[in-house]
């Protein structure tokens, strides 16, 4: 028996990094999934092929493909309990050389898909009496950061609409939480020199880089029942680096 038997879980960008790792802890905990990428084909783990899934290719930013990939997903399991909203670009650049069309990238993916996300899953979960979303945001939207302009200003709005859905939602039984992740393992960062990446993870207390199962782990207790007085609330995910 796993602590997600009987729940129905989306989750975007879920065919790299954190999203995967994601699908596969909630496919091991006996969730259904509806999986969601801009990608069109990945190499599945085992535990995700031997659940009951649906794959689907899903713009975050575009709301038709929300209402679409939503709809698909409840006639296929009558029910989503569970939004993860992981899709996100990053492509840093200070603010002197971001110009109109990289801020409106980081945007329409960052900010307006966790947007159109929350609300395209709201009639269901108030159908079914409640759920669970996640919003995952950013240690760099949670402090001035160098460098990542337009990536820690979409991030730091998502921590406001989480606020603001979740106080909104709380009625209807649905609660919204915010993951801030800190340096982690995936190829986001693996576009800096390992110098600079050494670096930052001398400033961090539990001194380790983390990895994706770290906010898996993180995903998975904020969509459980275990959480089930917790709304609103933004959880680091970061070694300490925010303490």
């Amino acid at each position: 028996m796993g602590i997600l038997d009987g729940k129905v879980a989306l989750i975007t960008g879920a065919l790299g990094g954190q999203g995967l790792e994601e699908a596969s802890l909630f496919a091991r905990e006996g969730a259904s999934l509806i999986l969601t990428d801009v990608r069109k084909d990945a190499e599945l783990p085992n535990e995700i092929v031997n659940s009951k899934h649906m794959l689907l290719t899903h713009d975050v930013s575009d709301e038709a493909s929300w209402a679409e990939n939503v709809l698909r997903g409840q006639k296929q399991f009558s029910r989503i309990d569970i939004l993860i909203n992981n899709a996100g670009v990053y492509r840093p650049a200070s603010l002197a050389d971001t110009d109109a069309a990289l801020f409106d990238y980081h945007y329409r993916v960052n900010q307006l898909g966790v947007f159109l996300g929350m609300r395209a899953v709201l009639p269901v979960m108030r159908a079914n009496g409640g759920g669970s979303i996640i919003n995952i945001a950013s240690g760099a939207g949670a402090k001035g950061t160098n460098g990542l302009f337009a990536y820690s200003t979409t991030k730091w709005a998502v921590r406001g609409m989480t606020r603001s859905a979740a106080r909104e939602l709380a009625p209807m039984g649905i609660r919204v939480n915010a993951l801030l992740p800190g340096l982690i393992d995936t190829p986001m960062v693996a576009i800096f020199p390992k110098e600079r990446n050494s670096e930052f993870v001398n400033r961090v207390p539990l001194g380790r880089i983390g990895v994706s199962r770290d906010v898996a782990n993180a995903a998975l207790f904020l969509a459980c029942d275990a959480s089930s007085y917790i709304t609103g609330t933004e959880l680091p995910v970061d070694g300490g680096y925010l303490a």
